[in-house]
C-alpha cells in the first residue's frame, strides 16, 4: 500500500496578477488531501473519492492497461456528472503517462481512495491536491501534469508540496498561458519559502461565503481586463514583500486595502467589502477568484459573530486554518 498527502492552499497576494509574473504570497493550509493505492489482482483501476465526513462522492473503474472507462458513479447534489468528472479524472491519468509511459502499465491493477480532510466548496484545492498526488504517484513533475491537464499558475502545486508560507513567481517566458512543450515548460515556477508568522495571526480570521469560486471564470475575466497588469506587477509584488515583514497590525490592513483597491481597478469589480461588508469595522480581502471561497478579515472576539449574523457560518481562526 502507498499513501500520497498534499496541503490545501490559500492565495493572500497576487490573485490575477500572479498569472502576468507578480510574486505572490501564498500560504498551505492544515487540510488536505491524501490518496491511498493498494495492488489488486483484477487488471482494473478502481477508483473512490471521499469526502471528509467519509461519504463516497465518486466512484470509477477503468480497464488497465488502456485506462478505457468502464462505468462511473456521482453521489452529490452539486453540479456536475460522473461522466464528466471521470473523463477529467481519465484525462489526468493519461497527461501522467505521457510523462511517465511506464505509469499504469500493469498486467494487474489498484484500489485507489482519497479523501478530503475539508469540505469540496471551500476551495482550499481539491483539483491541485489531486493532481499533486498523481504526481507523486505517477512520479512525473506536477507543474507539467497541472499545465497539460489544466491551467493557472501553479502556486496551489507549490503550496500542496511545501509545509510552510511561499513567495511563488511565475518567470515568463512566453506571453501565453502556462503549457508544457515537448516536456519542456514554456513558463518556469520560483518558490522561495519564507517565514510568515505575524505577532497579530490571533486577529486574523479567514470567512467563507458560501459559494465555491469558479477560478477558470474569474481568470478569463482579468484576461479581459489586463491593460492596467503591467504597471501594477511592482505595486503587488512589492506589497507581498511588505506582508512578510509588517509588525503592526494596522500597517497590514493598509496593505490589503491597497491591494484590494489594485485588483478592483484592474479587474473593475468593487471590493468584497464595499460589496457585502461596508459596516464591518476590519479590513477585508479577497482571496484567490474574486466573489467565491474564502475571505481573508481582522478583527478580534467579536468578528466570528459578526459574519454568522450575515450568514457566513464557516469562519476559521489563522491558527485552525495555515499549517
Amino acid at each position: 500500500m502507498h499513501r500520497f498527502y498534499s496541503n490545501g492552499k490559500l492565495l493572500l497576494t497576487g490573485e490575477y496578477v500572479i498569472l502576468d509574473g507578480a510574486t505572490a504570497l501564498a500560504v498551505p493550509t492544515k487540510f488536505g488531501q491524501d490518496l491511498v493505492v493498494k495492488e489488486i489482482q483484477e487488471p482494473e483501476l478502481v477508483w473512490g473519492s471521499f469526502t471528509t465526513t467519509g461519504e463516497c462522492w465518486f466512484e470509477a473503474i477503468f480497464d488497465l492497461p488502456k485506462l478505457r472507462l468502464k462505468n462511473a458513479t456521482f453521489n452529490s447534489n452539486k453540479e456536475g456528472s460522473a461522466e464528466f468528472i471521470a473523463e477529467t479524472l481519465q484525462n489526468i491519468l493519461q497527461e501522467a503517462r505521457k510523462l511517465n509511459p511506464d505509469f499504469l502499465q500493469v498486467e494487474s491493477g489498484y484500489l485507489v481512495k482519497t479523501h478530503l480532510t475539508f469540505p469540496r466548496d471551500w476551495g482550499l484545492g481539491s483539483s491541485s491536491t489531486l493532481i499533486n498526488n498523481i504526481a507523486q504517484w505517477a512520479k512525473v513533475d506536477a507543474y507539467q501534469l497541472l499545465w497539460n491537464s489544466f491551467s493557472g499558475s501553479g502556486y496551489d502545486i507549490a503550496c500542496a508540496s511545501n509545509n510552510s508560507p511561499i513567495f511563488y513567481q511565475l518567470q515568463l517566458l512566453t506571453s501565453t498561458p502556462p503549457v508544457c512543450r515537448q516536456g519542456r515548460l514554456s513558463q518556469q515556477p520560483k518558490l522561495q519559502p519564507v517565514d510568515f508568522n505575524p505577532e497579530f495571526k490571533d486577529q486574523l480570521f479567514f470567512v467563507h461565503l458560501n459559494q465555491k469560486q469558479n477560478s477558470r471564470e474569474g481568470i478569463k475575466r482579468y484576461q479581459e481586463k489586463r491593460e492596467r497588469v503591467k504597471e501594477e506587477l511592482e505595486n503587488i509584488s512589492q506589497i507581498s514583500h511588505e506582508m512578510l515583514h509588517v509588525k503592526e497590525l494596522s500597517t497590514f490592513e493598509e496593505l490589503m486595502q491597497k491591494h484590494e483597491s489594485i485588483i478592483s481597478d484592474i479587474i473593475e469589480l468593487p471590493t468584497i467589502k464595499e460589496k457585502l461588508f461596508p459596516d464591518y469595522f476590519g479590513a477585508v480581502k479577497s482571496l484567490g477568484a474574486w466573489g467565491g471561497d474564502f475571505i481573508l478579515a481582522t478583527g478580534n472576539d467579536s468578528t466570528p459573530n459578526y459574519f454568522k449574523q450575515k450568514g457566513y457560518s464557516t469562519v476559521l481562526s489563522y491558527v485552525d486554518m495555515i499549517l
